[in-house]
């Protein structure tokens, strides 16, 4: 029994979510649309408030892709209706971001600036040369860019500074004692 798979997801008004015969799910919505492959097993049906999503076997491979295929299908009508943001600070002296045309230039304290290219379906913005905001209909996407930007400096925990979500607590560590 898989609890989330089970739940119908509602579609906001102009979302339309088809299935063609290679079992390929397309959403489309007033900001873009999204293609998602269904895996073997799983089915999606149309119904007068929303979609069901259903599975053909009690095969365990194929109950343990229902929830996800569920959740999946829910991240796709919310990311073409409402889009998803991830937003990231940047804390240190002289640590700056800029968008340059095609990419995010990071000065991130190393000896060179950091050039991250920016996919063509995100929206990348830069406030305040600290704050960072990203944008998009894909939420694997926006998470793994954000990821990618953060993951070149990293929060560290005796001063604090790096690249860190927004709201991202740090555990700060005392440096050592000096006797």
């Amino acid at each position: 029994m898989s609890r989330i798979g089970n739940k119908e997801i509602g579609l906001p008004e102009k979302v339309n979510v088809s299935v063609d015969d290679a079992s390929v799910v397309t959403v489309e919505g007033p900001k873009g649309k999204l293609q998602w492959e269904l895996p073997k097993g799983i089915s999606v049906s149309q119904e007068e408030t929303g979609v069901k999503v259903a599975r053909s076997s009690e095969e365990r491979r194929v109950r343990a892709l229902h929830g996800t295929a569920r959740s999946l299908i829910a991240n796709m009508v919310t990311g073409v209706s409402e889009g998803f943001v991830r937003e990231l600070e940047i804390q240190g002296v002289g640590f700056r971001a800029a968008v340059k045309g095609k990419f995010l230039d990071l000065s991130l304290g190393f000896s060179h600036p950091v050039e991250h290219p920016i996919p063509d379906d995100l929206t990348v913005t830069v406030e305040e040369n600290t704050k960072i905001k990203v944008e998009g209909i894909d939420k694997q996407r926006v998470g793994q860019f954000a990821s990618d930007v953060r993951a070149y400096y990293p929060p560290e925990p005796y001063k604090g500074k790096g690249v860190r979500y927004k709201g991202e607590y740090v555990r700060r560590k005392e440096g050592k004692s000096v006797k």
